[in-house]
Formats: C-alpha cells, sequence, structure tokens
C-alpha cells in the first residue's frame, strides 16, 4: 500500500467511551497511523493519548478535523446520540468513517448520513464484527450450495438480560438484524408487537433511553418481517428472560443452521428436513472456518478480530473504490427493521418498507 492514511479517533469518556476496540483497532492495520485523539473528558482524553499513542489530542472533535488532514475517523461512542454529529462532521470533510453500532437514533438521520455519503462518496463501514467472521462465509456457501434446501425462516433472540424489551432490539438485535438481512435479502414490511407489563405499550410507556437511544418502551417484543423469495425473518426478547438464545437461526427446507455473534463465533447445522434430532435421529454438527464437523484452525481474536477485518476492508473499499462489506445502506436497513416495530406497534398492523414515515415512530405514538 502506498499511501499512508491518516487516523482520527472520537471518543467520548463517561458517554460511551471507546466503543468495543473501535479505537485501538488502527494499531493493527498496516499503512495506518493515529494522528489525533479527541475526547471532550481532560482524563480520558490524557489516556486516550497514551493508550493509542496518538500525537495530538483536542477536547473538541470539529477543531480535530479542521487542524489535521485526517483520511479516515473511528467514531467510538457507544452512546447512538452523538453519531449522527460527530459522522456528519467527518463526511462534510471529505473523510472517511468506521463507527460503533447502533448507527444512529432514527430514518431521518439515517437518511441524511447515507444521502452525504453518496453525494461526497464516503465509505462507511459500521462495527457488526460478526458479518467479517469467515464462519459467515462458510454458512452463505452451505446456503447457496442447497445443504439446508429452500430458505424459509430467520429467527433471531436478543440477551434477554435487564435489557430485555425495546433496549435489547436496539443494541443487541441490530448484530441479528444485520446477519438477517443479509442472508434472508432486503426487509420488505413488519409486523411489530410492543408490550410492557403484558399491556400493549401507550405514550404513556415512552421513556428517554440508555446510552442516548432516545425515545424507548417496552420490556416484550415480538416482530415479523416479510423478506425476499417469501422468506419470513422472526425476532423476539423478553426482558430478564435469561437464556443463551442470543443468536440466528437460519431455517431451510432440508435443515438448520444456528450461529451466534464473534469474529469465530459458534456455529452447528442439522441436515434434517423436521429440524428435530429427537424424531428423526439426526444430529448436530459443528461449522468451522475449515467446513462441516471439522476442528477449528483458527483462533477466535474477540471483537478485536473482528474490527481489524472491517478495518482492513474498509482501507481496501476506500483503495478499490467500492462499498465496504458492512456499510452505510446496510447500516440504515438495520435502523429500518428497528424503527418498523415500533412503526407497526404504532399503526396496529403490518407497515411496508422502507417506511414511509422516517420520523421515529415513539415520538408519534399516540
Amino acid at each position: 500500500m502506498e499511501k499512508q492514511y491518516r487516523i482520527g479517533i472520537i471518543g467520548h469518556t463517561g458517554k460511551g467511551n471507546y466503543g468495543h476496540g473501535v479505537d485501538s483497532v488502527w494499531n493493527n492495520i498496516a499503512g495506518c497511523k493515529i494522528i489525533a485523539v479527541s475526547d471532550a473528558n481532560d482524563d480520558g482524553r490524557a489516556a486516550a493519548k497514551e493508550r493509542l499513542g496518538a500525537e495530538r489530542t483536542y477536547k473538541d472533535y470539529n477543531t480535530m478535523l479542521a487542524k489535521e488532514q485526517l483520511d479516515i475517523v473511528s467514531v467510538c461512542p457507544r452512546w447512538v446520540d452523538q453519531h449522527r454529529d460527530m459522522i456528519m462532521a467527518c463526511v462534510n470533510r471529505g473523510i472517511h468513517v468506521y463507527t460503533e453500532k447502533p448507527f444512529c437514533r432514527d430514518l431521518e438521520e439515517a437518511d441524511e448520513i447515507v444521502k452525504a455519503c453518496e453525494e461526497k462518496n464516503i465509505k462507511l463501514a459500521i462495527a457488526h464484527q460478526t458479518r467479517y467472521s469467515p464462519i459467515i462465509q462458510v454458512i452463505k456457501g452451505l446456503i447457496d450450495d442447497g445443504r439446508i434446501g429452500r430458505l424459509l425462516e430467520l429467527r433471531g433472540r436478543g440477551k434477554e438480560d435487564h435489557r430485555g424489551g425495546g433496549e435489547d432490539l436496539w443494541v443487541l438485535g441490530s448484530h441479528i438484524f444485520n446477519l438477517m438481512h443479509y442472508f434472508g435479502g432486503e426487509p420488505n414490511w413488519c409486523f411489530g408487537n410492543v408490550l410492557e407489563n403484558h399491556k400493549p405499550v401507550t405514550a404513556q410507556n415512552v421513556i428517554d433511553g440508555n446510552e442516548g437511544i432516545g425515545p424507548l418502551a417496552g420490556d416484550s417484543i415480538t416482530a415479523t418481517y416479510g423478506m425476499n423469495d417469501s422468506v419470513q425473518g422472526f425476532f423476539a426478547t423478553n426482558r430478564a428472560a435469561h437464556g443463551r438464545r442470543f443468536g440466528l437461526q437460519i431455517f431451510g427446507s432440508n435443515g438448520v443452521i444456528e450461529v451466534v455473534t464473534g469474529y469465530i463465533p459458534n456455529a452447528f447445522i442439522l441436515e434434517d428436513p423436521m429440524w428435530s434430532p429427537g424424531r428423526s435421529g439426526g444430529k448436530w454438527k459443528p461449522i468451522t472456518t475449515a467446513g462441516i464437523d471439522k476442528p477449528e484452525p483458527m483462533k477466535d481474536g474477540g471483537l478485536q478480530a473482528g474490527n481489524i477485518a472491517a478495518c482492513a476492508d474498509l482501507v481496501n473499499a476506500i483503495e478499490e473504490d467500492r462499498e465496504p462489506e458492512c456499510n452505510v445502506h446496510e447500516a440504515r436497513t438495520t435502523i429500518e427493521m428497528i424503527a418498523a416495530v415500533f412503526e407497526s406497534h404504532r399503526q396496529q398492523k403490518p407497515v411496508s418498507m422502507p417506511l414511509e414515515s422516517r420520523k421515529n415512530p415513539l415520538k408519534l405514538l399516540a
């Protein structure tokens, strides 16, 4: 790589910090150097400079963007209320972006970012690290080769801990929706139901969500999506319904594939049209980067390995003038799948996608 990429880091200690390694990843990418870091918190800024080896620091990220000649910026805070302003500040200066998820707060923000990226030919990648797993490519190949027959259903659940319901939908569901979109194609409609204490959510149940999510409601959520080729997607989350169900199941006419999240996630295949080993005598077999029922040759580097793969792909996308693997358009679709749940609940009927209204449905809930 002839070009040396100058990297900027935007963090905010105490308000989302630096995400899940979205900052330090650049010290592992050839041809990239962290030049500057911004953080409104004095102590956090000093610690980030030392940790990242940045040459300069700034209290205000706008000042950093104005003074430094940056090629790529990591928008690191987990708190989603800051993402729109930080991303747009970068895009308006012609700077490419790697951003923590969730992408942004609503479809109005998503549309604005997509339009700006398209107009300025800016590449934006989002930190859905599982999408960059080599196991995801193996699974896609198995589906394309017909190992589980014709694709019929995709079923996902959140972590269902204390965040179960609306917050789980946003924070963990985003990973599942991105995988649903990848395997199942475009969502064409959604039918969602949102409950609080076993009753339909009304405007009185809407609260200000954690981590800058914005309006939030519901401790129990179910949603059905109509995808391409008559494939249906399902997602559910219930507060404190603790279990190790977080992940995605992919059902075909001849079998099932199950995958969780991570760079080298656990994944299994059941080649059984009944979807039930108890009935058929079938057996779940592990899927690894080497194939079905073979030892895993790779070591799992955790989220950081996923970040490295994502950022290396972002640099290649800039070099090749193509979209990153997990790009701004996919990021908007994920937000659309979340918003559609609340919009369907608001209208009490299935809603077509893309949604006609781009406003936050919980702001419109009467």
